[in-house]
Order: C-alpha cells, then structure tokens, then sequence
C-alpha cells in the first residue's frame, strides 16, 4: 500500500453513475417507511415528497456544478475546505463521515431483521456482521465492483416499482384485478381531504421525506472515480428531479389511489398491500428480498462514502496520513480497521445497550 502516491482509480462508467444516481434515491424509506409519513399527511404526502424533492434538485444542481468543475472523492468536504476554509471542510467531513456510519449499522442491523423473517433461529448478529463483511470486500476489491453491485441492487429495486406501478395504474384505469372495475383516484380527496391533517401535517412530514432522499449525494463522492465526470455527472444529476417525480410520487400516487389512506400502515407495508392485490401470494417474501437489497445497497454505499470522505479529510491534514493509502491498481486501500472497527462498536453498543434495556 501507497499513502498519496497513487490517485483513486476512474473505474466507474455511465451506466455505473446513472444506476448508482438512481438507487441512491430508492430505499429502505420509500419501501417501509412510507406507511409512517402517510399517516401524518394523508395524501398530502405527495405534496411532501415534491416540495423535498425540489430543494433535493436544487441542492445536487449546485453540486453537480462543482463536481464537474473539480471531481475529487471528498465531494463537499473538499468545496466548503477550498472555498469557507479548514473548519468548514472539517466540520462537513466528520459530521458526514459519522451521520453515513450510524445509517450504516442501522442498515446492517436490518439486514439482520430482514434474514431473520426467513431464517428466525438464527442470530441477528451473525447477519449483520457477514454483510457487514461482504459489502466490506466489495468494496476493498475494486471501485467498479462497488458499481456492479450498486448497478444491480438499483435494477432490484427500479423493476419492482416499475411493476407496481404499472399494475397500479391498470387497476386505477382499467379495473385490473378488480373485476373490471375501476378504482379511479377518489381516494385522494373522499377521506377528509387531500391534506385530511393540514398543510401542517404535510410540512411535518418532511423529516420522513428527507431522510428517505438520503443517499443522493453518493453521486458527488463518486465524481473522483468517474470515468467520464463532465459527461456522466450532469445527466445523472440533470435525472434526479424526474426519477424522484416517477418513482416516489409516481408509486405514492398509485398506492393512495387504490387505497384510502387511513387504512395504510395497519396491514403492513403498502407495497406487500398492492402485489398481494395483484394475486402474487409471496408478496411479502418478495418486498422482503427487495427491501433486503434496498439495506445491502445503503450499507455498500455508507462504506463506500465514510472510506472516500476519511480519504479527503486525511489529504486535507484533518485525518491520519494512513488513511490517505491507495493500492496499486488505484483503490482506496486504507487498513482495513480503518474501515470496519467503527461499524463494529457501533453495532455491538446498540446490542449492548438493547439488552441493558430488556433486562432493566
């Protein structure tokens, strides 16, 4: 291993970046977490994920901009140390570095929860530490295999929705599934309303929102790895507007369309609701898998993003040298503790403290 003498790699291609862009905006918080924001906004939740939407665009438009001008692996943390000063770049990069870790082990824990509806005599932990383990490898392997397993996590999640919401509108058009009779969009407002909770509820739901956006600012801490930034980076973030447009508001619409939105959330996930509806008796194995990939996917993508923001901080003076170190072939190779040992504690203490907790 190399410390500063070997740059990142450009390993990511076009088709890379535009399915990473893509999947970074699909999660665990549009396929689960859904039925919660729905419960505070009725269908003025589409109203929520427009408006999030809007700012989400205009902030990665920004970005976008200075990803092209200077593409480097730490993103943000590198503009605010360039162009505010050293506090600004560190404070950005540690507190990026330790929000994308907490996400992390909150992903490898579902992943545990997710495994444990197929397999429930099995340990959680052993779960989450061979995901843990695996994304890890992927990621120590080389950064085009981080994007292969982004590119197909994404094309799991975008051809799931894709279905729902085409049965959805043929169900909404046509009757499908529903004896040729058709919903129409009545639910949207016969329930006490669009905004049954107020514009309040609508505006309260936007933490829910926000947070289920969080993982698109993935495409400006891989602009250091891209093959092509000028060319692949504006089209990824020039399509963030329209995929949020198609796949949450699109899927939401659908759902709150065939069903009023007071009864969501009390019969599980609203996705499990429709494929059910749809005949498909393993609905909810299927969302299982799917929701398993979306926790794969955050959790790849958190240990992509801590390893490449640790990589600036420690270029810009504000890390240990050793976590600067690339391979040979260009991939971020710090040591591997570097990497895993916070996921780790951070792990073990919620499983520790869980269990203070229950015998307390």
């Amino acid at each position: 291993m190399q410390a500063n003498q070997e740059e990142l790699k450009r390993g990511l291609g076009e088709r890379h970046m535009r399915l990473i862009a893509l999947g970074a905006a699909i999660g665990v918080g549009l396929l689960l977490g859904s039925a919660n924001a729905i419960k505070l906004a009725g269908p003025g939740i589409l109203f929520s994920y427009l408006l999030g939407g809007a700012a989400i665009f205009i902030i990665m438009r920004a970005l976008g901009e200075m990803a092209v001008h200077n593409p480097v692996a730490g993103s943000f943390s590198r503009y605010a140390q360039d162009y505010l000063g050293p506090l600004s770049g560190y404070l950005t990069g540690w507190n990026y570095w330790f929000m994308r870790l907490m996400t992390c082990v909150a992903e490898i824990t579902a992943v545990g929860i997710y495994m444990g509806i197929w397999f429930p005599d099995v340990p959680q932990w052993i779960w989450a530490l061979a995901a843990l383990a695996a994304m890890g490898s992927v990621n120590l392997i080389a950064v085009r295999a981080y994007g292969e397993f982004e590119f197909w996590f994404a094309m799991i999640k975008v051809g799931t929705i894709v279905l729902m919401i085409v049965a959805g509108f043929g169900m909404i058009l046509f009757g499908f599934v529903n004896h040729g009779v058709a919903t129409g969009i009545s639910n949207l407002w016969t329930h006490g309303g669009f905004f049954p909770n107020g514009v309040q509820g609508a505006l309260m739901a936007l933490q829910m929102v926000m947070f289920a956006y969080l993982g698109v600012e993935t495409i400006g801490l891989t602009a250091g790895e891209a093959a092509n930034s000028k060319k692949t980076i504006p089209d990824a973030i020039n399509s963030v507007f329209w995929r949020i447009l198609i796949f949450y508001v699109g899927a939401l619409f659908v759902i709150l369309s065939i069903y009023p939105w007071n009864e969501l959330g009390t019969h599980g996930s609203p996705f499990v609701m429709t494929f059910e509806r749809l005949g498909i008796k393993s609905a909810a194995g299927i969302i299982n898998f799917v929701v398993l990939t979306a926790a794969l996917s955050s959790c790849n993508g958190g240990i992509f993003s801590t390893g490449r923001m640790l990589y600036n901080l420690a270029q810009q003076g504000q890390a240990p040298r050793a976590f600067a170190a690339t391979s040979r072939s260009g991939v971020y190779a710090a040591p591997c503790w570097s990497r895993w040992w916070p996921c780790c504690l951070a792990y073990c203490s919620t499983i520790w403290c869980r269990k203070r907790s229950s015998s307390g």
